[in-house]
């Protein structure tokens, strides 16, 4: 499999006097499989492709209500850390400081949103506060709020989180505690010194963020890979493979797989690029782990000496730390099914890149219970009649 070359060569021997050339700039675990800018079929294909997407109504025309949303929220978060300062007798040279931020992450931050979802909100705060009240005060304050509407707390599950709908526009909330006094105006979560010593409620909320935004550092091109990614998103749900609950990928997860082919084909256009994901991972060799950064190839070896990973069938790593796999819920079941729609793909891919099929035919829908007319639910699916 292509990703698993490196081209990287050291002439040690080289005795030349000439000023040692810095190694190229890529960004992946290893130099792209091609560097060739695109061709005037390329760009064509782009078109149709962008022409198509937009055809499936996906695209999201409520955009500067949800910025002007999320800020109003963060304007009303801000003023709550103030009134828990007061409440708590903080210092005013604390209270002074402690700011707060929300950041949005997920499909919003990657900007491939789709027309009608959720938003998914980081709520950062200071290390003083004590993150219950984010699910009992602030959500008291929120449920106040005359735009908000049908509010809930849910705090017993893998990330707490407060849902509500603000203005029409559904949102979701978790909260992350910093292990520190304030949350500065110019906040770079990237650095691992955040996730230090904090709770692992606050690491995973934390890590939301820090993954969606690890993802748009680590490809090339940001334009090209969120155009390629609505399409293979479309794809997936119109073939009813999108669906991390079901044992299949969520949006992280095939967000990842396409930023490692735009790593590969960093001058690639968005058509291309998805070309070249079904070609690539029609020939993946799984469970060799996905991942995006030189310095996780640790992982590798991780994901193959633990013995409770030793299950995963199909690996695909955050690229923030703490590196975790993406796809835990994927079975030999699954992953079977996933293959086979990807083989479809290339094979449709193949037509459209000789002009001998359109998009619209990648992105035919698949009736599942027609396809499969015996099934079962994971056991956290089914819940007692009397539930």
């Amino acid at each position: 499999c292509p990703f698993l070359l490196s081209s990287q060569k050291k002439n040690v021997a080289s005795t030349s006097s000439a000023p040692v050339q810095p190694p190229p700039k890529w960004f992946g675990p290893s130099d792209p499989i091609s560097q060739d800018f695109p061709e005037d079929n390329d760009l064509i294909l782009t078109k149709k492709l962008t022409e198509t997407l937009q055809s499936y109504d996906i695209y999201e025309s409520k955009e500067e209500l949800q910025r002007r949303i999320l800020k109003r929220l963060e304007l009303l978060y801000k003023e709550w850390l103030q009134e828990m300062c007061d409440e708590m007798n903080v210092p005013e040279v604390v209270k002074d400081k402690v700011g707060g931020k929300i950041l949005p992450f997920g499909s919003y931050h990657l900007g491939v949103h789709g027309k009608g979802a959720d938003i998914d909100a980081l709520c950062v705060g200071p290390g003083f506060l004590d993150r219950k009240e984010f699910f009992t005060s602030f959500f008291e304050k929120l449920k106040a709020q005359g735009e908000v509407k049908d509010i809930r707390a849910i705090e017993e599950t893998y990330v707490p989180v407060i849902k509500l709908t603000y203005g029409g526009i559904e949102i979701d909330l978790v909260f992350g505690r910093l292990a520190q006094r304030s949350v500065p105006e110019k906040l770079n979560l990237l650095d691992d010194k955040y996730v230090q010593g904090i709770d692992k409620y606050c690491m995973r909320s934390l890590n939301g963020y820090r993954v969606t935004e690890e993802i748009l550092q680590h490809v090339p091109n940001v334009h090209n890979f969120r155009i390629a990614l609505r399409a293979i998103k479309l794809w997936a749900k119109k073939r009813n493979i999108y669906s991390n609950s079901l044992g299949f990928l969520g949006g992280v997860s095939w967000a990842i797989l396409m930023a490692r082919i735009c790593q590969s084909y960093p001058n690639a256009t968005s058509a291309t690029l998805v070309i070249k994901f079904f070609k690539v991972y029609s020939m993946w060799i799984w469970p060799i782990p996905i991942h995006l950064e030189l310095k996780m190839l640790c992982s590798l070896l991780h994901f193959q000496l633990n013995p409770s990973d030793r299950g995963h069938q199909m690996p695909i790593i955050t690229p923030a730390y703490p590196q975790q796999n993406t796809s835990v819920n994927t079975s030999r079941f699954t992953v079977a099914v996933m293959m086979e729609e990807i083989n479809r793909g290339h094979a449709i891919a193949q037509e459209i890149e000789q002009n001998k099929a359109n998009w619209s035919k990648l992105f035919q829908t698949q009736d599942f219970f027609e396809k499969y007319q015996c099934f079962s639910l994971p056991t956290h699916l089914i819940q007692p009649d009397n539930a």
